[in-house]
């Protein structure tokens, strides 16, 4: 105990110094803490005990290309399906091309059937099967914009040829909280005779069953007009992140090239830090102070300025993002968007290590050094 004063006295006896070193830590730490964040979410497991079961069909080409309604049937009639739902991407806008957000025509008696991890009261799930124009949103969504039950919301096609009115009869609460689902039959019917489908959604019986239906339905569908790409829920939405290219690629590259500036900036600090040191250093020799102790001693400082910076930058990143809605300003692509423990773990470990990688050789070096070197050096 007697030791933690001289260490923190020693941290911070330049104190615009110590400043500005903490603050260069707790940047760089800030930012390799929300890219590693970004990482984990674009990989993100889906969530659910029914996450594993759940298959998506879209068109061999590609989402761009709908399939025909009478899929849907052929589908069913596998064994090992449990359900079908239909889904088409609208892409509408909502007042401003700003208010981005996910819009998905379903088949409403059956969303919630297949994502079981979304909840809403019974009343408003009612509400929303009995009634055509009714459209249920995340309850994120719904505070963005400050809607009600009863509300009248109106999205202006880009994709389809007419736009579409929705009465909103419910919020969901769940992993994604930043989408809007409405009828397809709602929408089949403004459309006049539409029999296309963006991507039919299947809820497999087992997990024997998904491994066997991914081949089946591609085999089925092979010598039609519209042969289909089949992927499990997960794989579905790894393919969207690989559309971006080498996204863990990239990030490892700028959470090395931060990495490197950091070790650099508490290197040179602990550096000139243990050079104005010198004489104090020989002083504490002459008192007794053994090199081992000593070279303890200033490591340990070191560590206090890294971890010091690790609370700002780390642990600031978490409790900044638990506070900030993220998916409000990625248009609901990062949904989620969590410091996991493991990440400020990481962190932690790393602000360790790059406080004993700054100054372990500069610290070595002053504390072999002689009383009588050490003094004639400041003479």
């Amino acid at each position: 105990m007697k030791f933690l004063t001289l260490i923190f006295k020693n941290a911070f006896r330049n104190r615009r110094r110590t400043l500005l070193t903490v603050l260069s830590v707790a940047v760089s730490l800030f930012l390799l803490t929300t890219l590693v964040t970004v990482l984990t979410e674009l990989y993100r497991t889906p969530e659910g005990a029914d996450a594993a079961l759940r298959i998506v069909i879209r068109h061999s080409v590609g989402l761009a290309v709908l399939l025909p309604e009478a899929h849907r049937q052929k589908i069913a009639a596998m064994p090992g399906v449990v359900d079908v739902m239909a889904m088409s991407w609208f892409g509408g806008i909502y007042v401003d091309e700003r208010n981005f957000f996910a819009q998905f025509a379903v088949d409403a008696d059956k969303l919630f059937d297949m994502f079981t991890e979304n909840r809403i009261p019974p009343e408003q799930r009612e509400a929303f099967v009995r009634e055509r124009q009714a459209a249920v949103a995340g309850r994120e969504l719904a505070d963005r914009f400050g809607w009600k039950v009863g509300e009248r919301v109106t999205l202006k096609a880009t994709i389809y040829p007419r736009d579409v009115e929705l009465i909103l009869r419910g919020f969901y609460t769940g992993p994604d909280e930043t989408q809007l689902f409405f009828h397809w039959d709602y929408l089949k019917e403004t459309m006049s005779r539409y029999n296309s489908v963006g991507t039919f959604w299947v809820k497999a019986r087992s997990q024997e069953d998904v491994d066997r239906l991914v081949a089946e339905i591609d085999g089925t569908f092979r010598n039609t007009n519209a042969p289909t790409k089949t992927e499990t829920e997960k794989g579905f939405l790894l393919g969207f992140v690989s559309m971006m290219g080498n996204v863990k690629l990239l990030i490892t590259v700028i959470s090395s090239a931060v990495v490197f500036t950091i070790l650099l900036v508490a290197a040179n600090t602990m550096a000139m830090s243990i050079r104005e040191r010198a004489p104090e250093i020989a002083v504490m020799k002459t008192l007794g102070y053994q090199s081992r102790l000593l070279l303890g001693l200033i490591v340990a400082e070191s560590v206090f300025l890294s971890l010091a910076g690790w609370l700002l930058g780390g642990v600031g990143a978490r409790v900044l993002f638990g506070v900030v809605k993220v998916s409000r300003y990625t248009g609901g692509m990062l949904a989620q968007f969590e410091v996991q423990p493991a990440t400020l773990a990481g962190g932690f470990v790393l602000a360790v290590a790059l406080g004993v990688l700054s100054c372990i050789f500069p610290a070595y070096r002053a504390t072999r050094v002689t009383i009588s070197e050490a003094l004639r050096r400041v003479a």
